[in-house]
């Protein structure tokens, strides 16, 4: 090997002068960042009869491992998802729902940290449902809610499940009402749904709840701007967060703000007049009267018939939005339209043809290759 003028010299000084401080030694190869003798060993796939016999035992991993199921969007997942859920159906139903949604700041996951705390301490066993809101952009989500509530993670009888919107209305889609029947059929009788606080996730958990609870900050808005604020026809109850040290005059002034306009509002069809409650999530103060607000108002539904009126309503609910969610994926994986839709969204966005048309001649195709496969 050929030797440039100044790697010679280096090389016949070093020869000589061996004992040198500018004598280099030799080093090592660089050594694999990974234990080359490690071997990750992968995880038994689960029965369907072991899923269900650990939901029904309380085992909280299999518990978790079985949402991730219903999570999955594999298709070979679906199926035994779906035959989980079916033979946990009749051990579910026993349990009150509730959501809880507010504005971003209004401290829901330090109330719910709060309160779970002490729903635990009446031997109740509390899941918490978090929503957590996915990136449009990169489709990822935080999933902090776990650490947020790090004082009630650890409680055994309490079960926290993190999951991502996946971009789905409001952030609560079919998953998480599926979810809820596999934490019904693991023993949890009380369990919490955390919407992201945005856009129209409050239609969807107010059709899978028993009670919906609404969070709202003092300093918000006069009663005319809670007036118009449409979520307020659907909260069954109302709590002012954050009462406490010097903003407690300002809660107090909200609560009475906030009860007036609540009572402008048509009696909803529970018969149930909604009322407004004060609590401080970091004093732990008015925690007390807004349980014993949940229990009259579940005392209030149940004696007049609307709870078991209300779930079977929600029960025909979902049936549809199942089919709806069934046919619309089937539309877009069909070959047909796969290969065809491209060339009609070009056509639209080129102005050469009107969106209803674009939509009718899809929907043709789609239909006519269904009557087809069906004649066969």
């Amino acid at each position: 090997m050929a030797f440039t003028k100044v790697e010679h010299y280096e090389k016949e000084y070093l020869d000589t002068h061996h004992d040198s401080a500018l004598n280099v030694t030799q080093g090592v190869e660089d050594q694999p960042i990974v234990n080359p003798y490690f071997k990750r060993k992968r995880r038994r796939a689960l029965s369907t009869d072991e899923y269900v016999e650990g939901i029904l035992a309380g085992n909280i991993t299999i518990l978790s491992q079985a949402i991730t199921l219903i999570e999955s969007n594999k298709h070979e997942h679906y199926a035994q998802a779906q035959e989980i859920i079916e033979r946990c159906l009749p051990h579910a139903g026993r349990s009150v729902r509730i959501g809880i949604t507010g504005v971003p700041g209004a401290g829901k996951s330090t109330f719910i940290e709060a309160i779970g705390g002490m729903v635990a301490s009446l031997k109740h066993r509390l899941a918490v449902l978090a929503i957590d809101p996915s990136s449009e952009r990169s489709g990822g989500s935080i999933l902090g809610d776990k650490t947020r509530m790090e004082s009630i993670s650890s409680n055994p009888d309490i079960f926290i499940r993190p999951s991502p919107s996946a971009g789905s209305l409001g952030g609560v889609a079919r998953k998480t009402r599926e979810t809820i029947v596999l934490c019904e059929a693991a023993g949890y009788d009380v369990i919490f749904i955390e919407t992201v606080g945005v856009g129209q996730s409050e239609t969807a958990v107010h059709s899978m709840v028993d009670m919906f609870m609404m969070l709202q900050i003092s300093g918000a808005g006069d009663e005319l701007q809670g007036i118009k604020r449409g979520i307020m026809e659907m909260a069954d109850m109302m709590v002012i967060t954050k009462a406490d040290g010097e903003n407690i005059h300002k809660a107090e002034l909200a609560k009475v703000q906030y009860q007036g306009a609540l009572h402008l509002f048509p009696t909803p069809e529970s018969g149930w007049r909604p009322k407004v409650y004060t609590c401080s999530s970091v004093a732990k103060s008015g925690l007390e009267e807004v349980w014993k607000g949940v229990e009259e108002y579940l005392e209030h539904i149940e004696s007049n018939g609307y709870y078991a009126a209300n779930r079977n309503r929600q029960n025909k609910y979902w049936m549809y939005e199942s089919i709806n969610e069934a046919l619309k994926s089937s539309f877009y994986q069909n070959p047909l339209i796969a290969e065809r839709i491209e060339e009609v969204e070009q056509r639209v966005l080129s102005a050469k043809q009107s969106s209803f048309i674009a939509a009718k001649e899809l929907l043709d195709i789609y239909f006519n290759n269904k009557t087809a496969d069906y004649e066969l």
